[in-house]
């Protein structure tokens, strides 16, 4: 086992919150270290759960005993509280905080992130998040990619967390999205089944892959025009880079979306400087109230203007 210079011994039960979880997602939550630390740590045998050495896919459960030698503190991210010029705040009440996300905007900080952040604007902002895990990730049920714009919650109060968290982990909410992708898909309208995987080749990429896990992405055409389509895309899991990933599979990637196979012609023709793709709806049942809610975000302004570019070329 090797040895971390200036490192801690920290001892935490795993919250309901957790239930399930990787270890090596858990410890990136509870510790704020990145899912990559995470599981080096663990391969080193740095991590028991239990008293027992454990891999990094392992599941934790309620109540279990988590030992992890950590590194020096200045390994790990912190929030930067800074109010960010674009967030809105679309609904907040004692259990949640719903807000709309600009592009550029990272959910929370990570290694090699140094932007802005959503839980850096609410540090700042005043809003208060107690909840389980580290303190850069409190609160956080849904991650929107720093290129992805739109609606997203997050949680007040550890009960909130906790049952929104199990919503998202049981596909009992709705995420709905909007992406312009080239071409024309053919059917017009279907389900794309496709296991979803780090890519084998580039680290920052994801694939569909046969290892890869299990993905379901559900889309209908809303609008065909000459050069694209404005599609409708209803997330049954929730992967990294899923939507880009699928439609790229598909030979029709999101507009803009350079990293995974769009022209960068029709980019430059549109004005984009990032993947057409927004969270447009929201929508779930109250973790407290317990009626059903939902929340909208309108297209951002580069998002709209490609659109009418794409409309006006028919």
């Amino acid at each position: 086992m090797s040895g971390l210079d200036g490192a801690e011994l920290r001892v935490v039960t795993i919250p309901e919150g957790l239930a399930g979880e990787r270890v090596d997602a858990a410890m990136a939550r509870m510790f704020g270290l990145s899912r990559t630390r995470a599981a080096s740590l663990i391969a080193d045998g740095h991590v028991h759960l239990d008293g027992s050495v454990v891999g990094k896919s392992d599941r934790v459960t309620v109540g279990s005993m988590l030992e992890a030698t950590l590194p020096a503190a200045a390994d790990r991210v912190e929030v930067k509280p800074e109010l960010v010029e674009g967030i809105r705040i679309i609904h907040d009440d004692d259990s949640i905080v719903v807000l709309d996300k600009p592009v550029g905007i990272a959910v929370h900080p990570s290694p090699g992130w140094s932007g802005p952040t959503v839980v850096g604007h609410l540090v700042a902002a005043g809003f208060r998040i107690a909840t389980s895990g580290a303190s850069e990730r409190q609160g956080i049920v849904q991650r929107l990619d720093v290129g992805t714009s739109g609606v997203m919650v997050i949680c007040k109060g550890e009960h909130a967390y906790s049952v929104l968290k199990n919503a998202f982990r049981h596909r009992t909410v709705d995420k709905v999205y909007h992406a312009l992708v080239q071409g024309h898909p053919d059917p017009l309208s279907g389900t794309i089944d496709a296991p979803i995987g780090r890519h084998p080749k580039a680290d920052y990429k994801f694939a569909v892959m046969t290892d890869g896990r299990h993905s379901v992405t559900h889309y209908e055409t809303l609008e065909a025009h000459r050069f694209a389509s404005l599609l409708e895309v209803h997330l049954e899991t929730g992967r990294t880079h899923q939507i880009r990933v699928h439609m790229s599979a598909l030979k029709h990637p999101c507009v803009g979306d350079l990293t995974y196979g769009a022209d960068p012609s029709l980019a430059q023709r549109v004005g984009l400087q990032r993947q057409w793709l927004h969270a447009v709806r929201l929508g779930f049942e109250h973790p407290d109230a317990g009626h059903y809610v939902e929340f909208e975000s309108p297209y951002p302004a580069d998002l709209d203007h490609a659109l009418e570019v794409i409309r006006a070329a028919d």
